[in-house]
C-alpha cells in the first residue's frame, strides 16, 4: 500500500516482468479519497513488447495512513476515451 497520492502506481510486476508498465498520471483529486488518472501499457508476450495505450480512472480511500483501491474505471480504447472528452467538453462548454 502507498501513503501518499503520488507513491500510487499501477506498475505491476510478475516473475521478473513488468506486466503493466505506467506511462504516466494525472492527480484528480486528493485527500481522504483520491482520484488517479492513469496511461499505461500492458506487455503482450506473443509480440514479445508492450501493447497500446490504455487508460484507467481509480478511486482509492486512505485508511490507516495508507491508500487503498476502492474502484476503478478502465477506459476501453481510444475511441472511448475521445467520447468521454468530447461530451465533457460539450457539457462544459
Amino acid at each position: 500500500m502507498h501513503g501518499t497520492v503520488e507513491d500510487l502506481t499501477v506498475d505491476y510486476e510478475e516473475n521478473g516482468q513488468l506486466v503493466v508498465k505506467e506511462l504516466d498520471k494525472a492527480i484528480l483529486s486528493k485527500g481522504a479519497w483520491a482520484t488517479v488518472l492513469f496511461r499505461y501499457q500492458e506487455w503482450v508476450p506473443a509480440n514479445d513488447g508492450y501493447g497500446p495505450d490504455k487508460y484507467v480512472i481509480r478511486r482509492y480511500k486512505k485508511s490507516g495512513g495508507e491508500y487503498r483501491q476502492q474502484s476503478k474505471f478502465t477506459i476501453s480504447s481510444a475511441d472511448q476515451a475521445r467520447k468521454i472528452v468530447e461530451t465533457l467538453q460539450g457539457w462544459l462548454a
